[in-house]
């Protein structure tokens, strides 16, 4: 007991001696014989951690109270498999304990060990078979190791022990069938589902969950015109859910587009204001119904003023023909309203507010942003902005057309410009956040969200503590770019924390979801937890870790006396004597630098410790604290770079970039099998990426040129690679290539870069070739035109700066507005325009705009 309570005072080295020092009862010598007992002597008990690890003198753990408390501390600590040891090890002197059995279980599930669980849960529900919990926590084990008829089997024993009268309604009861029904659907019983939904529907509280499993089950089992019956339910009470029309036309089965639109057109006299009526029939209408229908709805929107209007009509923008319709139409209107105030001159009535014509010109600057045409996009919002200057939505979509076009730094400025129209909008305060993100300007981004971010502290450390990963996988890029690698993986590893807490917090619902019974929702949460890793969010920062760490290990970080060693070598004693008094004054800076940021970081970790909760039950200790001058200057960057690598394997294979990754990785390393398996499934996935294609040659030409490797191993990478190459040498594989696709400058770009590396006397044809801009490729962007010049100036074709000038003035021309493209900035240019420092003047942007 001691040791426990020194435990949750944080006091970790003091706990782990009192616990291990733990005398045996007198309970521990009765148990049975000696000669049967197992002496358990100290060198049977999990090592602690390194930082804890005491001497104990000459004493055993012979009690099942030692080892459950030895577990605890374990389970505090976190290293869930040496708890669950410890925990087996206290059942054999006592296996029927209930309260460790419940505590393995809890581990067991945490650990996804589903068999272990399995068998747990049926001991606790010999021991109280009388306990909710015992019932529902072994059928939970079946269902989660996919055996739905025992799952199913349990689930209704334990029902029919539920005294619960039919004509009454009970939560935990409603719960419980539901959860009975949810497996009957996963195990593909729609009969016994719909079946059993029917017999129980006045005694389940979601009624709307109960029609929406009958339109579903009545659907799979082809029974279509009740199916309709029970969608058309549905869409009475919500005419608002598309997925309700989705499962009424296939409950009615329309062959032709009149019959579809018939369909909407029969709820919607029911509905006459439900917006989704009118929205859906354009997914599928063509010719003059489309023009009709989208010439009503526009109108309408128009008139009302709805800002979302575009974002609705997005998906109609991968069809070339209704993209027409819509520009004729709504071009039209803005000369119509500019000139006699209607929506066509031919018509009469009523004259249209100013305000449409305002929204109309609101949405062609996007349908022009859209169509890549950046000029028209900000002549129509300019006109938009000039007679309402105080709409922040104007500014927020002039900020979008210059990032589209790839001028960040114009972007941030006028997205700036947009939440100085209203500091109290969060939404509008986060977007300017991440438009300065992405322009590099981070200190600025850090305090726009100071402005919501609690008083007293640093906002970068309170929006760590609010797990704010939005701003984070930004700011870990933004410095990516910048150069500030130990910084951005600072960012990246506090992501990584963010993830782990989460799955670390599931701990806690094991025991209240049996408790309250919201057996669905934990089910949910458990298949979540599994996949967690899957997030867009941890998937970007594993990428910026592992980019980052690639690069590292190619070109490690030097000291800075190395780098002065270095530079002074060519310089003169007076250029030398003036580098020298820079570099000091320069360190000295620093140095003052480092200090403010310590003070100011002593500062809040006190201030931390002050609001941390006092009623905490269990401490972990103190994270490491994230440096970035150490994450930097890692001793083995592949190694960490594997660490953020296998989530992404286990959980992100359908997506190529990780298996390119992992390419990348084991190429630095040498390991040839898992180069293989690498862009096996990366060939899979997509056959003709660029990226793989440069992968593919780097891998075949390192078989042929490596002499050394096993014969066997040879003899697989040959076979497997023959099946890729089909007998081709890489020469003419690379041409066939570069051949195939001819109409995407990023496959180009990687044919060329190949045709290099394999023969650099082909310099000039290969830079040729990265260099083309026709009006017939495919991808003519900024982004794939700005690989193009940072591979012209990274040495990807040599020296090749002349060439890079020429296509830097070509892009110019195509893309005047892309930074990207922009003539290199001087030092005196540099001066004079404050956004190039890193700096945003907001009395000069106020008079600038």
């Amino acid at each position: 007991m001691k040791g426990l309570t020194l435990n949750c005072l944080g006091k970790k080295e003091e706990a782990y001696d009192f616990v291990r020092r733990a005398p045996a009862s007198p309970s521990a010598v009765t148990c049975g014989p000696l000669s049967s007992m197992r002496r358990v002597t100290h060198n049977h008990i999990p090592p602690a951690p390194a930082a804890v690890r005491v001497s104990c003198g000459p004493r055993f753990l012979t009690t099942h109270s030692g080892w459950h408390v030895y577990g605890l501390l374990q389970r505090s600590d976190k290293k869930y498999d040496e708890a669950i040891k410890c925990y087996r090890n206290a059942l054999k002197l006592d296996k029927d304990n209930l309260q460790i059995l419940r505590d393995l279980s809890l581990l067991q599930i945490q650990m996804r060990d589903l068999e272990g669980y399995r068998e747990t849960r049926y001991q606790l529900l010999q021991l109280r078979p009388t306990q909710r919990a015992s019932w529902i926590g072994y059928a939970i084990a079946y269902h989660l190791l996919k055996d739905y008829d025992t799952a199913l089997r349990l689930l209704e024993e334990f029902r029919k022990t539920q005294q619960v009268p039919p004509n009454k309604i009970d939560y935990e009861y409603s719960e419980l069938l539901l959860y009975q029904n949810e497996v009957m659907r996963e195990a593909s019983l729609f009969q016994e589902s719909l079946d059993h939904i029917e017999m129980y529907e006045k005694q389940i509280c979601d009624q709307l969950k109960v029609e929406e499993i009958k339109g579903e089950m009545l659907l799979k089992l082809g029974k279509l015109d009740e199916a309709a019956r029970a969608y058309r339910n549905l869409i009475d009470r919500n005419a608002e859910n598309w997925s309700y029309y989705e499962g009424l036309e296939k409950a009615l089965q329309p062959c032709t587009m009149e019959k579809r639109l018939q369909i909407y057109e029969e709820v919607g006299n029911k509905h006459p204001k439900a917006l989704s009526l009118k929205r859906l029939p354009l997914n599928f209408l063509t010719g003059e119904i489309f023009r009709e229908k989208i010439d009503k709805f526009l109108r309408t929107n128009f008139s009302k003023g709805c800002p979302p209007l575009f974002t609705t009509l997005k998906s109609l923008y991968n069809s070339p023909e209704t993209v027409s319709v819509i520009e004729e139409l709504v071009t039209g209107y803005e000369f119509s309203l500019r000139t006699c105030d209607l929506f066509s001159p031919n018509e009469s009535g009523e004259k249209e507010p100013p305000t449409t014509l305002l929204w109309v010109r609101y949405f062609l600057a996007q349908h022009f942003d859209r169509l890549d045409k950046k000029d028209l996009a900000l002549e129509y919002i300019d006109a938009a902005i000039e007679t309402t200057p105080t709409l922040i939505e104007l500014f927020y979509i002039k900020a979008k057309i210059y990032k589209h076009a790839g001028n960040l730094q114009e972007a941030a400025k006028w997205m700036d410009e947009a939440q100085s129209l209203d500091t109290a909008d969060r939404f509008i305060n986060s977007k300017c956040a991440k438009y300065m993100l992405r322009a590099g300007l981070v200190k600025e981004a850090e305090d726009m969200c100071s402005k919501f971010t609690r008083e007293g502290t640093s906002s970068m450390d309170n929006l760590n503590e609010m797990q704010c990963m939005w701003f984070q996988t930004e700011c870990a890029t933004a410095y990516q770019r910048l150069g500030k690698y130990g910084d951005a993986l600072k960012k990246c590893h506090e992501i990584e924390r963010h993830f782990f807490e989460i799955t670390d917090d599931q701990f806690d619902f094991h025991t209240y979801c049996m408790r309250k019974m919201t057996l669905r929702a934990y089910v949910d949460l458990l298949k979540l937890e599994d996949v967690l890793r899957r997030h867009s969010f941890y998937f970007k920062a594993a990428r910026c870790a592992i980019e980052i760490y690639l690069k590292l290990h190619d070109n490690p970080l030097t000291d800075e006396s190395q780098e002065q060693e270095v530079n002074s070598e060519n310089l003169s004693a007076k250029e030398l004597k003036k580098m020298l008094s820079k570099q000091r004054r320069a360190q000295k800076k620093a140095k003052l630098e480092e200090e403010r940021r310590h003070a100011e970081r002593e500062r809040q970790q006190k201030n931390q410790k002050k609001r941390r909760d006092e009623d905490e039950e269990e401490i972990s200790g103190p994270k490491e604290e994230l440096l970035p001058e150490k994450l930097e200057k890692v001793e083995n960057p592949l190694e960490e770079a594997i660490k953020f690598l296998t989530p992404l394997k286990n959980l992100v294979a359908d997506c190529i970039d990780t298996h390119l990754l992992a390419f990348e990785i084991y190429f630095r390393k040498g390991k040839f099998l898992l180069m293989l398996q690498s862009v096996k499934r990366a060939f899979a996935l997509e056959a003709d990426h660029p990226w793989l294609h440069e992968c593919l040659i780097r891998f075949s030409k390192a078989v042929s040129d490596h002499s050394n490797l096993h014969e066997v191993v040879y003899k697989v990478l040959s076979q497997e690679m023959q099946k890729i190459f089909t007998n081709k040498n890489h020469d003419t594989f690379n041409d066939e290539f570069l051949k195939k696709k001819s109409n995407s400058i990023q496959h180009l770009l990687s044919g060329a870069k190949m045709m290099y590396f394999l023969d650099n006397s082909r310099q000039e044809k290969a830079i040729s070739i990265a260099m083309q801009l026709e009006e017939s490729l495919l991808d003519r962007n900024v982004r794939s035109c700005t690989k193009v010049l940072e591979a012209l100036l990274d040495g990807s074709f040599g020296s090749c700066s002349a060439q890079a000038e020429e296509y830097r003035t070509a892009c110019q021309r195509l893309f005047p507005l892309a930074t990207a493209f922009m003539p290199p900035v001087t030092e005196d240019d540099k001066g004079s325009n404050a956004r190039n420092n890193g700096t945003i003047n907001h009395d000069v942007l106020t008079n600038e705009i």
